[in-house]
């Protein structure tokens, strides 16, 4: 007990009188450090051995390399620990990932990954500053505890709020881009071209202006072009960009498909909607900005108003009672 206590006192005298709960928050991070590579460290299954031996007798058998994409992710064998292990969340997580514009195949990985990483490395930062500051002063214990835990909880929070941010950057971009690509395409429809000719020249053409938007034509026209079945690519289509005008648009083409009317037609008066959508999508911007004003207004006109006006009042009455009182 007396060497606790010597050693105790020691760690008051150098960190303050939190330098105990430091050191031990310390020597628990560590223990969590040295702990994790061994809790995720995953056995290689027998089936996925088998497969890497056959696959490396192939490539030593043909003399070319096979076209896998890359090396092997080195973060796989930690999958079990970084990817949810519920199939619904995963395809929920997914979903977000490809409407941000991540399509890997690590992508849900890597996310998890990323909060892992930064989480611990900003609470390692935020307790390295609650050390520095109890050397240096005297903080409180509230101050110590919030100057460890909230770098932490920023840095997981930090990419699902980048993701989100990507995810309705893409989307907004999209809304904006999509009756202008409509107009293209019942212009190259008209002019006798397929739908799948039009969806290509309207990829080329939005490429530089609304290149989220682009990207999605591309992705329909390659998998068109591979014989994916024209349904299920404008199904999957509607889905990656999470958009219900681009939903709506699905939806039109596919019945046009099925009841065998003019796609035409449809877009003609499809994307009539979709301009006529845009402008009272403008003009309900519009219609907002005095309401958001208003606050504004009140407090950079209202206050030197008053000042103007009753300033010199209140002026002269300090001046009469200044008087007054002599």
């Amino acid at each position: 007990m007396q060497i606790l206590d010597t050693i105790n006192q020691m760690l008051i005298d150098m960190l303050g009188p939190f330098g105990p709960l430091m050191v031990i928050g310390m020597l628990g991070v560590l223990l969590i450090l040295l702990v994790l590579p061994t809790l995720l460290k995953k056995e290689e299954d027998p089936l996925e051995k088998l497969k890497s031996a056959n696959q490396a007798a192939m490539v030593a058998k043909e003399g070319t390399k096979l076209r896998m994409g890359g090396g092997k992710d080195k973060l796989e064998k930690y999958s079990n620990f970084l990817e949810p292990q519920d199939q619904e969340e995963f395809s929920s997580i997914q979903l977000k990932l490809v409407q941000a514009g991540y399509r890997s195949k690590n992508a849900v990985r890597m996310y998890h990954f990323a909060q892992f990483a930064l989480g611990i490395g900003l609470l390692v930062l935020g307790v390295a500053y609650a050390i520095y500051s109890s050397s240096t002063g005297d903080p409180t214990t509230r101050t110590t505890i919030l100057s460890i835990l909230l770098p932490g909880v920023v840095g997981y929070m930090l990419p699902k709020y980048w993701v989100n941010r990507r995810q309705q950057e893409r989307q907004e971009q999209m809304v904006n881009g999509f009756p202008d690509s409509l107009d293209m395409m019942l212009v190259c429809v008209e002019a006798g071209q397929s739908l799948d000719q039009a969806i290509i020249r309207v990829s080329r053409e939005l490429e530089s202006g609304f290149p989220a938007l682009a990207e999605e034509y591309k992705i329909v026209a390659n998998e068109m072009k591979a014989g994916k079945d024209k349904t299920q690519v404008l199904r999957d289509m509607s889905e990656r960009a999470g958009v219900p005008d681009i939903a709506s648009f699905v939806t039109v083409l596919i019945q046009s498909q099925q009841f065998g009317t003019s796609i035409a037609e449809a877009l003609r008066v499809f994307s009539s909607e979709m301009r006529d959508k845009r402008v009272m999508r403008a003009e309900e911007k519009a219609n907002t900005l005095p309401t958001k004003m208003t606050l504004a207004t009140m407090m950079l006109t209202v206050p030197p108003l008053l000042i103007i006006l009753i300033g010199p009042s209140v002026y002269n009455i300090y001046i009469t009672l200044s008087n007054a009182n002599f």
